[in-house]
């Protein structure tokens, strides 16, 4: 799948996991008598023990951990879990596998205020972009309305940046619903404040093509000057373009505004 759609949430999750590590030993060997760890330990604990043996390479280990407490039902150690087969990182990559388990958690909800909010959202943009595609030779087909609705879910309710991306991406294309380029804008608007490199370049894009040539050029500049190296080549494609028919005015007052616009990589 898409990985870039779901890096930006993997690393906020990721941060509450690193959380854990605060003022805790080095896991010892996985199930070995002196960890203190059996498959018959709570969810939590054999969750720590799995979040351990992967940050110390031992991926075999965490599989096992992380599946024995999925099975009592924790929702981290679903997610660690999906993550993995979506990657194919310590398991041989199996996106149905990974869409099985995203599913699941979509599906046991979330309440108000719950430390399981992150897994749940990242589980919504990962359903999102498996319906936007599709996965080959299995039941799950192509379904943009579903992918939609889902972005929709994880850009309203929970303030996604990726998702609000996503979702502004699909609207300006048409895909899963109807053409609104002043809903685009608004969610690119929404998801480049919180410091989305790519909302701000396309936002960039479409008030240049909207006559606002400077301006566009400007927001264009900034993401370039701060986009992840994932997303530069389409950005400065796009950046490049702009510029190939912009006057030489234009050209340098985009130059400076650009210096002047706010930036938030923390997402």
């Amino acid at each position: 799948m898409p990985r870039s759609e779901l890096l930006p949430m993997k690393v906020m999750v990721l941060g509450l996991c690193l959380s854990l590590s605060c003022g805790m030993a080095t896991a010892a060997l996985a199930f070995d008598p002196q960890s203190g760890v059996s498959k018959e330990s709570g969810p939590f604990d054999l969750f720590k023990f799995g979040f351990f043996s992967y940050k110390e390479g031992r991926k075999n280990d965490a599989v096992e951990a992380y599946r024995y407490a999925a099975e009592k039902g924790h929702t981290g150690s679903r997610w660690a879990l999906a993550n993995m087969y979506a990657d194919g990182d310590g398991v041989p990559e199996n996106d149905l596998e990974a869409f099985k388990i995203y599913s699941d958690i979509a599906r046991a909800g979330v309440e108000p205020g719950s430390e399981d909010t992150g897994y749940f959202a990242n589980a919504l943009i990962a359903l999102a972009s498996y319906y936007r595609r599709g996965i080959p030779d299995s039941p799950v087909k192509v379904d943009l309305n579903q992918a939609r609705q889902l972005y929709f879910q994880a850009a309203s309710a929970f303030g996604i940046p990726e998702a609000q991306f996503q979702l502004a991406r699909m609207m300006l294309t048409g895909e899963g619903g109807n053409v609104s380029v002043h809903q685009a804008k608004k969610w690119l608007n929404r998801a480049r404040n919180n410091g989305h490199a790519g909302a701000m370049g396309l936002f960039g894009s479409i008030l240049f093509q909207e006559g606002q040539t400077a301006r566009g050029l400007a927001f264009m500049t900034a993401a370039l000057d701060h986009c992840a190296p994932k997303d530069r080549e389409w950005l400065q494609a796009m950046q490049e373009e702009a510029f190939s028919v912009a006057s030489e005015e234009d050209r340098r007052t985009g130059v400076a505004l650009a210096q002047n616009i706010r930036f938030n990589p923390d997402e």
